[in-house]
């Protein structure tokens, strides 16, 4: 079920009334229905892969009983595999067999072998890259003794299959979202009103931008060749704001609609294209799978802890893999290593963290220094986003080497009359960057405000109705 269709508009406030109309003295009851209703969510694309969530479901639950009561330490290792052995095996299939068996043919092919391999049709279950990575931070953390296991398993089910964040995140931590399943839940006004605001921008930004530009990218990526250079420029960076808005657009509804339900959910983005280096732009971009990739892969292999040129391998293995978990595609790969590659500089002048408020601190604009900063990080985030996009790698070179050898010419631009929408949402998140969402407008005159809330609930009628899919859902 997507968001931006008209059955989630009849979901959401079905649930939501009978969510609340069973009272929070039924702490049980609620969780229950949570767990039936984000199981109708996500079998409403097809209910054969609910099977998977709640395999893992019961897999990790199991686990996490075991694992507490037992003091071996060869057995504890032993179920944390089982647990990760089902979790990874499922994702491994689903979404890298054909990968793995293409890449073997192809090397085969290299050494003039003609290999008949066959490939499976295989579906990539929606979601699967989300939900696995939060279950298993449950039996990790579980393992590390940093949290003890629960007995409900209707609280623990309703956890792995919460419905705002199951299919794209955020990746939440067991160890915070799970303990907000077991205490009374209050409806609180203010919240769920805030909640609302956050989700609607969150709509403005996928049904109104991200789709919007859309069309241009594809255009662009497609026929690239034909392209000017300008084109070019101006493609990557429409994807830029399309992926952005897609993505953090989805965080911004499922965090507002997870607290009309009175949850807590992370923080996802952080106005990342602010960013004064590439150290700020992952502190604010999917913070919820940079952070698991931090605490669950890069500090086990020893962080900055270690020599100088094991903190490099250290951090060019994680933004790898990190890549890999984006797509079964060596573009997702190259992507993944170039932000690596970006990263060590900062990490070798110990300056990674040199950025950690907020731009233009107490001002109106930046300084020259800091629009600098943002001009060199956006643009080089602008090259790696040309290998996330691209068809393949071929593709993406001859994407890049057209900046220089296409012809220099303004005329015929596509998709131009977009930039001043990219750029009124884009100033918008700028007045708001100290914020937590884009509509976080409460200090306006109350005249301004409503204007600015209807004006948003506008612009998304206009345009919803396309029910076009989330680019995430793929990954």
């Amino acid at each position: 079920m997507l968001f931006n269709s008209y059955v989630f508009l009849l979901f959401l406030p079905l649930a939501f009334a009978i969510y609340w109309l069973i009272g929070r003295e039924r702490l049980r009851g609620q969780n229950f229905f949570i767990l039936v209703a984000s199981y109708i969510f996500y079998g409403w694309w097809d209910y054969r892969f609910l099977s998977l969530i709640v395999i893992s479901s019961i897999v990790d639950y199991v686990v996490g009983l075991k694992m507490h009561g037992e003091e071996r330490e060869n057995k504890r290792k032993l179920l944390l595999w089982i647990s990760m052995g089902v979790n990874l095996g499922f994702l491994g299939f689903f979404k890298y067999f054909n990968f793995f068996i293409d890449s073997f043919a192809d090397m085969v092919s290299m050494f003039g072998m003609q290999p008949n391999i066959p490939s499976l049709q295989v579906i990539l279950p929606v979601g699967i890259s989300f939900y696995t990575f939060q279950t298993m931070s449950y039996t990790i953390d579980i393992y590390r003794r940093e949290m003890e296991p629960t007995k409900d398993w209707i609280g623990f089910f309703a956890f792995v299959g919460f419905f705002p964040q199951l299919v794209a995140g955020p990746i939440e931590r067991a160890k915070r979202l799970l303990p907000q399943f077991f205490v009374k839940r209050e409806f609180d006004y203010d919240r769920a009103v805030d909640g609302m605001r956050q989700a609607l921008w969150g709509f403005f930004k996928k049904v109104v931008v991200a789709d919007t530009v859309a069309g241009v990218v594809n255009q662009t990526f497609a026929g690239s060749e034909e392209m000017s250079a300008p084109q070019l420029i101006l493609g990557v960076f429409f994807f830029a704001i399309q992926i952005y808005c897609d993505f953090s657009g989805y965080s911004d509804i499922a965090i507002g609609i997870a607290r009309l339900f009175g949850f807590d959910s992370m923080r996802n983005f952080a106005y990342p294209y602010f960013s004064r280096d590439i150290g700020e732009f992952w502190r604010r971009w999917h913070i919820s799978l940079s952070s698991w990739f931090r605490d669950y892969v890069y500090i086990p292999l020893g962080g900055s802890r270690v020599s100088k040129g094991r903190r490099i391998w250290n951090i060019v293995v994680t933004f790898t893999v990190s890549g890999f978990w984006h797509g079964a595609n060596w573009t997702f790969v190259v992507w993944g290593f170039l932000n690596g590659a970006y990263y060590i500089p900062l990490m070798l002048r110990n300056k990674q963290k040199q950025h950690t408020d907020t731009i233009a601190e107490n001002k109106w604009y930046p300084s020259l220094g800091e629009i600098f900063g943002v001009a060199v990080t956006f643009s080089v985030t602008l090259i790696a986003w040309v290998f996330f996009r691209a068809e393949n790698i071929t593709h993406a070179l001859n994407y890049i080497a057209g900046f220089v050898t296409h012809p220099w010419t303004a005329a015929g631009l596509i998709g131009i009359r977009y930039l001043p929408l990219v750029f009124v949402m884009l100033g918008v998140e700028w007045f708001n960057r100290k914020k937590q969402h884009g509509l976080q407008i409460g200090e306006l005159p109350t005249v301004v405000r409503w204007g600015a809330y209807w004006a948003v609930g506008l612009f998304i009628l206009a345009y919803f109705g396309g029910e076009q899919t989330f680019i995430y859902f793929q990954f």
